[in-house]
């Protein structure tokens, strides 16, 4: 899905706020939450989310999506990331 289509989706899925946020490569985000539910577009590099001691890579044209309060850790690639996301306030 490219990154205009995913927008529209964002929208007519209720997400208020949607922006495009960058991180650095290899940044690492101990465990947190946010008090938003995320649903997200990988436009560059790669993000590993994981949740539960699970971990999961996401790269370029891979969507992830996390709930309100869900507890996770971020790691990015060497690259860095830079990702389309819908927040939607709970």
């Amino acid at each position: 899905m490219d990154a205009k289509a995913f927008e529209a989706r964002l929208k007519a899925e209720g997400f208020p706020e949607i922006r495009t946020n960058s991180l650095r490569p290899n940044q690492h985000n101990p465990e947190h939450s946010h008090p938003f539910d995320v649903l997200a577009l990988v436009l560059e590099g790669d993000i590993t989310l994981t949740v539960d001691g699970k971990a999961r890579k996401y790269g370029v044209g891979d969507e992830f999506s996390m709930q309100a309060g869900c507890r996770h850790v971020e790691d990015i690639g060497p690259s860095g990331v830079r990702y389309l996301v819908g927040r939607r306030p709970r």
